[in-house]
């Protein structure tokens, strides 16, 4: 898994160089390529950070380069850089899933705003992911019994219910809910809904 890095993708050998510094300058690392195919090329699942690519290059547009980096999967937040023509396309983009769109000419700060926003929004997506993928794993240590007894607890229903519903002891299945408990590291019933609602807005459920 790479650092958080600020990817530019633009045909302009001046653009890149001077976001490259200015990347730099504030601190943030920074990776440039001067066609939407070089950036295809060398991304990977693992990248993480902010992709700020200009929306018109020759060649592949940064439109296609966004389909195609949708189709693979990626979550990279992307920022395009528009000119005053292009802001049709640049809403377009947004609809397609980019995160924001700069016009030229375009102060330094306003674009670091936007990058910085991107960041965030990758962050919290990445650690999302995280809790997903550690939640999920719980999920899979619960025997196929206690699986059932998570499904109807976090329906709200009561043990006696669950009992009947499995066809065992009320005891048993008070025995299988403090499992369930104990395996899914949750505090409390409450605890335990959010995580399941987390899975299922994912379709992990």
């Amino acid at each position: 898994m790479s650092e958080p890095t600020v990817y530019v993708v633009d045909d302009d050998e001046a653009v890149r160089d001077s976001l490259r510094m200015l990347m730099r300058s504030v601190g943030l690392p920074v990776q440039v390529y001067a066609s939407g195919d070089e950036f295809i090329a060398a991304w990977d699942s693992g990248l993480r950070g902010c992709l700020v690519a200009d929306i018109r290059m020759p060649g592949m547009s940064g439109l296609e380069m966004q389909e195609v980096l949708q189709s693979r999967g990626s979550r990279l937040p992307v920022i395009f850089i528009t000119g005053h023509g292009d802001v049709p396309m640049a809403v377009d983009a947004m609809k397609a899933g980019a995160l924001d769109f700069v016009q030229k000419p375009f102060r330094d700060q306003e674009l670091l705003d936007r990058i910085h926003e991107g960041l965030q929004h990758e962050q919290a997506n990445h650690e999302g992911e995280l809790q997903r993928e550690e939640i999920s794993s719980r999920v899979e240590s619960l025997t196929p019994r206690e699986r059932q007894v998570l499904a109807r607890v976090v329906q709200g229903q009561a043990n006696k219910v669950i009992a009947m519903d499995l066809d065992v002891s009320q005891r048993t299945v008070e025995i299988h809910r403090a499992r369930v408990m104990e395996k899914m590291q949750a505090r409390s019933l409450a605890q335990l809904v959010r995580m399941m609602s987390r899975l299922e807005a994912l379709g992990e459920a």
